[in-house]
């Protein structure tokens, strides 16, 4: 392998990456596969792809070619040398909107081929769900589809001419009239017309084996075409050109409830005649939230367009008439359309777990059957599935008659890997039986290759074997796909796993307490390798940042499967790989919101922390900032704050305090306030009423000692709205009420530990667990008295929020008082909008732009927040993404310019447009410290905001407390 690497090294100008770290990045794709490859090259160019090859086939290593990592049926992994097409490969050499072509590079992603071709009123006809990460070659390679095929057809409808080198370093130019055609390609056709008109399923998702038969003279022998679909067995693709459609001026979409997807399978070829854009299907058993959906069990979404939003209308409600459905709904707003089309491009992740939680697989993803039998077909199917004691939810394109599916497949036990053959076998005799492809989209790799013989017949595929010979002689390309292929069952991902669950510390209560569920969940949709966020959406923004597989979430989660597989990653818990991995995660959250499967790197990385560093030392900056709550109150207690600040406001002191805490030099160190919020809280004269629902409010870290201004406020307007306030108690009873911060009882202090409740944030993501279950369970006993009141618990911070909503019971899952003290937890708005409905607030009148939180979004939602600026009058919408900052991260020493380039990406660039009278919200102290750090901008709570309309005082006490920002 040595010699390899450096033959390797010395003839490509890329980058060659035979460590740990490159492999097992690419063990595995979207399927259920896995193969360790040898090494990694990222070519440069055309000529880059040629040496990689010259110096494989005199070693006799094969070669897989590799775009997004986004192919279900295992054809984007293999044990040689893999092609990674997505570093430098990714231009988009030329956009002709005369011709209406495109000249692309494999590794561009096929949304910025969108992006580029939009102005021109063009597009790239096939989208499949994965546009936003999916590359032009691998959708060549695969001949992909897309929710749009009914109308502008498949990947090869799309292929004008396209440039490959072979395996033997030939350049072939392929087109139509046999251009570019290996030797012997055309005597090969020509010896066989009759079974290649006769052999081949006619279908509008014919996907399986090679498409032969588009060198058929009728058909203009058209070498590109064919060579669509082949899956990197045939030649190395370096160029395409691609042809590109209208795209209509205006779209509506109709969405149309049936009872079941089979009532929405009948119904979806009858719509065909009317020229819709897009025919899809989906159950109910997908919908996370079906809000916004018309009433049934299933549905159907009919894109339809036009020159004008009222002729796009029309059609859309001419289908409508058409369906004869009971219920329907008809959009034309495009962010409105936006939305109902993530709850279908979502489902190829949410399908991967049942209704009831349990794991769910692809395999027979995308069968398809001509669309006039699709219902009968999923009546069958579903028989089927029940006959082997399966279950599975099927969606898809059903206008093309395509369906997808996973199925809840044992792959774990060698029984159930048996029951995967047994159904696997029988399901390709059904879709022969009606007439359809075993692959109707991704293509046929391992999964289904196998069973070709059985759509095809054997003489069949013997004629795709002497093809695939003429191509690549040596068998050097992507062996062991389509022809001579493995067994189906074999290579499987689950099968290097450890048997039984590993001793972890969170109780992971969605995968049954086990770690290894919890990283299966990855099953490499890759939606976190989006370059942009994109609306609200958070996840990753290491990634975007980045651009590097190890640092999306998809990559860390490989590194975190590689390492219990522990064929790659030897050393477990102390791997070296899977810390670097996560060293730029950071814990955002965003993946356990945005990602379709629920992945949530922040706890797996939380977790991984924990048992690297066991019994070993810790980073400077675990210690200054994961007990930052330590420190700031031993700066409270002894009263040193001005002193602090003094010595951290600039200089050697500074210097040397940022060098010794592990502290980025680029950031300016925090000022302390020098009188806590609960310091006030005990000297403000109190509100005595006993009307109006009593709530407490959590005098979290960076509320209490770094910006008590947002915690005044809270209170100012949460008793203008006739609430009654309280902090939690600070001591632990015997018999304890709700406490109210000032409790001084010569008893009371005999009787009692005296404390101070805290969400163990710091500790959680530095993985200092122990600590915080410490923490959490004397603030569970410090809250016991709140609990049994059933008193709702304000939280101003959000990450502080996001901390006791879920890695409270998920750290003390044993602890009932846990999941209470997580159901009390409220933010501002939510308290808000729940106990106080009619207050109506003051009215602020102003635009407002800044950031959602990026916990906010994941955990704890931002309707009432939305609710609540709109009652106020604060008009816009805030950016999404993660501020960069993210608590510890963006201090910790190497993180800066990750962290700059976050906030650079949605929240800077929003806040310098904004208009001079702007509003800048920022409700997480990270966020407000970012702003104030990078952009010299003061950002707001929402709390401060509302507080100084109130005009009751202003909204900045000049009491020396903090004004700059810091760790949060």
């Amino acid at each position: 392998m040595t010699d390899l690497a450096t033959a390797l090294r010395r003839a490509v100008r890329g980058e060659v990456g035979f460590d740990v770290t490159a492999r097992a990045l690419v063990t595995m794709d979207a399927s259920n596969y896995r193969r360790v490859p040898l090494g990694v090259v990222a070519p440069r160019d055309a000529d880059d792809v040629e040496a990689a090859l010259e110096v494989c086939r005199a070693r006799g290593v094969p070669v897989v070619a590799r775009g997004g990592g986004t192919s279900i049926a295992g054809q984007a992994t293999g044990t040689g040398v893999v092609l990674d097409f997505t570093r430098h490969m990714t231009g988009l050499l030329e956009l002709d909107p005369g011709s209406r072509t495109a000249v692309v590079q494999p590794g561009l992603v096929l949304d910025r081929l969108q992006e580029a071709a939009a102005p021109h009123g063009l597009r790239f006809g096939p989208d499949p769900s994965t546009h936003s990460r999916c590359t032009l070659g691998g959708m060549i390679g695969n001949n992909s589809c897309g929710s749009h095929s009914v109308a502008w057809g498949t990947t090869a409808d799309s292929v004008r001419e396209l440039s490959v080198v072979t395996a033997r370093g030939r350049r072939l130019r392929l087109g139509r009239d046999w251009a570019g055609a290996p030797d012997g390609l055309r005597e090969l056709v020509e010896g066989d017309l009759a079974r290649l008109r006769t052999g081949f399923p006619d279908l509008p998702r014919r996907i399986s084996g090679y498409a032969l038969d588009a060198l058929l003279p009728e058909k203009g022998a058209d070498v590109a075409r064919s060579f669509c679909g082949s899956e990197g067995t045939l030649g190395i693709l370096t160029e395409a050109v691609v042809d590109l459609v209208a795209a209509p001026r205006a779209r509506a979409l109709a969405v149309l409830g049936y009872g079941d997807e089979s009532a929405a399978a009948e119904a979806a070829a009858g719509l065909l005649p009317h020229g819709p854009l897009t025919v899809e299907g989906m159950a109910a058993d997908l919908v996370r939230e079906p809000a916004g959906l018309p009433r049934g069990g299933a549905w159907l979404f009919v894109e339809t367009g036009g020159e004008s939003a009222a002729g796009a209308r029309a059609r859309a409600e001419e289908i409508v008439r058409a369906a004869g459905t009971a219920d329907a709904l008809v959009v034309t707003d495009p962010a409105a359309q936006r939305v109902l089309w993530r709850i279908r491009e979502d489902a190829s992740g949410t399908a991967t777990r049942m209704p009831d939680g349990s794991e769910a697989w692809p395999g027979w993803e995308d069968c398809a059957v001509p669309p006039a039998r699709l219902g009968a077909y999923l009546r069958d199917f579903r028989a089927l599935l029940a006959h082997h004691g399966l279950r599975g939810t099927p969606y898809g394109h059903f206008g093309d008659g395509c369906i997808h599916v996973r199925i809840d497949f044992d792959l774990l036990t060698e029984a159930g890997v048996g029951r995967f053959r047994g159904f696997s076998e029988d399901l390709a005799d059904l879709v022969v039986a009606h007439g359809g492809s075993l692959s109707g989209e991704h293509g046929d790799g391992q999964a289904r290759a196998e069973l070709l013989p059985r759509m095809y017949g054997a003489q069949t595929v013997r004629l795709f074997e002497r093809a695939k010979a003429l191509w690549d002689p040596d068998d050097l390309l992507n062996p062991g796909i389509l022809v001579r292929p493995a067994p189906l069952d074999s290579h499987l991902r689950f099968s290097v796993l450890p048997g039984r669950p590993v001793d972890v510390e969170f109780g992971y209560p969605a995968d049954g307490g086990d770690f290894g569920a919890a990283v299966r969940r990855c099953v490499g949709v890759a939606k976190c390798r989006t370059a942009t966020a994109g609306g609200p959406a958070v996840m990753c923004p290491s990634f975007r940042a980045t651009g590097a597989e190890e640092h999306s979430t998809r990559g860390r989660a490989r590194l975190l499967h590689e390492m219990l597989a522990g064929e790659l990653v030897t050393d477990g818990w102390r791997s070296t790989e899977v810390r670097d991995a996560l060293d730029l995660c950071l814990s955002c959250k965003g993946c356990r919101s945005d990602c379709p499967v629920g992945v949530d790197m922040a706890t797996y990385k939380a977790e991984f922390l924990h048992h690297h560093y066991a019994g070993r030392r810790r980073p400077a900056a675990h210690h200054s900032m994961g007990r930052l709550p330590q420190w700031l109150r031993l700066a409270a207690a002894t009263r040193t704050a001005p002193l602090l600040n003094a010595l951290a406001a600039g200089g050697p002191s500074a210097r040397l305090a940022k060098h010794l805490g592990g502290i980025a030099p680029e950031r300016r160190l925090p000022r302390l306030a020098t009188r806590t919020f609960t310091g006030w809280w005990r000297r403000r004269k109190p509100v005595r009423s006993d009307c109006g629902t009593l709530v407490v409010l959590w005098p979290d870290t960076f509320t209490e000692h770094l910006s008590p201004s947002v915690g005044r406020a809270a209170v100012r307007v949460l008793e203008a709205a006739g609430l009654r306030v309280a902090l939690p108690p600070t001591l632990v009873p015997r018999r304890g009420a709700i406490g109210d911060g000032r409790t001084r009882a010569a008893t009371a202090l005999l009787a009692a530990r005296r404390g101070r409740v805290c969400c163990g944030l710091t500790y959680v993501s530095t993985g200092q667990l122990d600590r915080a279950r410490t923490v959490m369970r004397r603030t569970l006993d410090l809250m016991e008295p709140v609990l049994r009141a059933g008193v709702p618990v304000v939280v101003l911070e959000p990450s502080c929020a996001a901390a006791l909503r879920t890695d409270l019971p998920e750290l003390l899952p044993d602890d009932p008082r846990a999941a209470r003290l997580a159901a009390s937890v409220v933010t501002f708005a939510q308290v808000l909008r729940r106990y106080a409905p009619d207050w109506t607030p003051p009215a602020v009148d102003r635009p407002a732009a800044g950031q959602t939180h990026c916990h906010q979004h994941a955990v704890l939602g931002d309707d009432p927040d939305r609710g609540l600026r709109e009652s106020a009058g604060l008009t816009g919408e805030l950016s999404g993404g993660c501020c960069g900052l993210a608590g510890n991260f963006g201090f910790e020493k190497g993180h800066f310019e990750v962290s700059r380039a976050c906030a650079e990406e949605q929240l800077l660039p929003a806040v310098r447009a904004a208009p001079a009278d702007t509003v800048i919200l920022a409700d997480g102290f990270s966020c407000r410290t970012q702003l104030e750090q990078l952009a010299g901008v003061r950002g707001r709570h929402l709390a401060e905001v509302l507080a100084a309309a109130l005009d009751e005082e202003p909204a900045d006490v000049p009491d020396r407390e903090a004004q700059g920002g810091g760790a949060g």
